[in-house]
């Protein structure tokens, strides 16, 4: 099964928007980063995983549509920035399907030390805006395929 760990993109300030939707940025990082994985062939999730926080489902909505992606978009509970991992650890588990999370730090980057390591701490990854690390496995045998970051593709 392949899982794909998403940080949303570049977001306004609070102070400019409380919502922080995605700026011109990370629209422009968003459309980077769907290019460069369409051009590699390297991401098929069958659904696509997004936090309550606008940042978050508009990061998911822009990779669908500028990837052409027919993976269902679904709001799920337990992908907020201090969320407990272990809740998504299980329910990634459960799914045995291949899904793309796109969600915040620190909870991401727990989650892919929880699914490598076993535990959630000190973090081995650092998910940078806009990063994407796929990994493969079932149950508690995971290892990364690829991880990318923006200054990749920017």
């Amino acid at each position: 099964m392949h899982v794909y760990l998403i940080r949303h993109a570049h977001a306004v300030d609070a102070d400019e928007d409380p919502e922080r939707p995605l700026s011109k940025r990370g629209q422009a990082q968003v459309h980077a980063l769907a290019a460069f994985l369409k051009q590699s062939a390297a991401f098929e999730p069958e659904e696509i995983w997004h936090s309550s926080l606008v940042r978050s489902r508009q990061t998911a909505e822009h990779l669908v549509r500028h990837m052409r992606l027919s993976a269902p978009l679904t709001l799920v509970p337990g992908l907020e920035p201090e969320d407990d991992p272990h809740a998504m650890f299980r329910r990634i588990k459960a799914s045995r399907r291949g899904v793309a999370v796109v969600g915040h730090e620190p909870h991401l980057s727990s989650l892919a030390t929880l699914l490598i390591v076993g535990k959630t701490a000190p973090p081995t990854f650092v998910m940078k805006k806009c990063c994407a690390l796929a990994l493969d496995g079932i149950d508690a045998h995971w290892s990364v395929r690829w991880h990318v970051s923006p200054e990749l593709f920017a």
